[in-house]
């Protein structure tokens, strides 16, 4: 492994961003679907910006979703409940532009082939105890926290709406310290200093210790530097400064621009999508190989073509820290896991409803029971077999 001194920076969103509204409600769709039809086909779609929301795609189920109800109910929960944040769940419009998935499609899924074409990447490594690059998992912590002092009211002048940056500061490859915090959060009017234009400083020395410095403690020095609302004020925020798509945040779902990227996003895709369950798959092979001291990092790739079950493809890249070659975790690889649609909605339980929670804040180095993709229960058979 090459040893190098760097900075690496990745972002995180809160869950009132609009990108991450829509892909919430994308995957309250599918879990509302699932829960009622655990076959069911969803492709769904959500757009957002000033007082509306539109839901589309593609359903094929037995069940049925308000979708109008489910829609203001998520908006709600997720804290856009008076005009003050520039949106509100009970006055906005919903419209439904849902149809049915095309029957092309279907013919090669149902009898368990892949829902599409593509590549899909996992990735691991030793930086962090979730076995994640530490700079998006810091970053995901900051936007959490900053949710949770909303919740609690904390500080109740905060807004749904927000952003987070952590620059790592790597010194021989390991990461050494955090030398800047970034963090934008949505706030009231009332913080605002005599100028009208910036928060108070006594908001933003708030902001720092009650959000930042809980979640970096002691990865912070004397030289960390802390850009609050870099602009000087956010108080118009979520869909009334920025529209939303489900799917535009697919670096923060994943690694943060640590590991290459597949092609798709993941949000509001049953598990037939292989954008989806093979993306989660390559993260449990990955997570796993790490865990199981192969190697410091490790990226699966696994690649599908349409209506096809068998992966096109199987990759992985160590980037020089493994301890057997590549090609023997490759055949370790298709051994110890399964690939084909089937065996990975089977092997990691994936017709449950267990998306939303997927939907903010990552899709990796979680630790609630629905992730199953990051156990770790493959790794005595990996290191046996090694």
């Amino acid at each position: 492994m090459e040893k190098k001194d760097y900075f690496f920076t990745s972002e995180s969103v809160t869950e009132g961003h609009p990108d991450k509204v829509c892909d919430q409600i994308s995957d309250a769709v599918l879990d509302e679907v699932i829960r009622q039809d655990p076959t069911g086909r969803v492709a769904c779609e959500t757009f957002i910006t000033v007082g509306l929301v539109i839901v589309g795609g593609e359903i094929t189920t037995t069940g049925y979703v308000d979708i109008a109800g489910l829609t203001r109910n998520l908006i709600k929960d997720i804290g856009y409940t008076h005009s003050k944040y520039g949106f509100n769940y009970e006055t906005c419009a919903v419209l439904n532009a849902i149809g049915a998935q095309s029957p092309d499609i279907a013919q090669g899924v149902d009898v368990g082939g892949a829902g599409d074409q593509g590549f899909m990447v996992g990735y691991a490594c030793d930086e962090t105890p979730e076995l994640m690059p530490m700079s998006i998992s810091l970053a995901h912590k900051l936007c959490r926290r900053q949710a949770e002092v909303r919740k609690k009211r904390i500080l109740n002048y905060l807004g749904p709406d927000g952003k987070s940056q952590v620059t790592v500061e790597y010194k021989n490859s390991v990461p050494h310290r955090v030398d800047c915090v970034v963090l934008s959060s949505q706030h009231t009017e009332e913080i605002l200093d005599e100028t009208g234009k910036k928060i108070s400083e006594k908001a933003r020395q708030e902001i720092i210790e009650n959000i930042v410095k809980p979640v970096i403690g002691k990865l912070a020095d004397e030289k960390t530097r802390y850009l609050v609302n870099p602009t000087g004020k956010f108080v118009i925020g979520g869909p009334q400064s920025d529209t939303g798509m489900t799917g535009r945040k697919i670096i923060v779902d994943t690694y943060g621009g640590m590991a290459p990227h597949g092609g798709g996003a993941f949000s509001g895709k049953d598990p037939t999508k292989v954008d989806r369950s093979a993306s989660y798959m390559a993260r449990y092979i990955a997570k796993n190989i790490v865990a199981a001291g192969l190697a410091q990092k490790c990226a699966v790739q696994l690649a599908y073509a349409i209506g096809v079950p068998e992966p096109v493809s199987v990759m992985a890249d160590t980037y020089g820290t493994a301890k057997i070659p590549n090609s023997r975790l490759v055949s370790l690889i298709k051994k110890h896991f399964q690939l084909t649609p089937k065996g990975m909605i089977e092997m990691l339980d994936l017709r449950r409803p267990i998306y939303l929670k997927t939907a903010a804040y990552g899709h990796f180095g979680r630790s609630e029971p629905e992730f199953t993709w990051e156990r770790l229960d493959k790794t005595e058979d990996l290191k046996k077999d090694a």
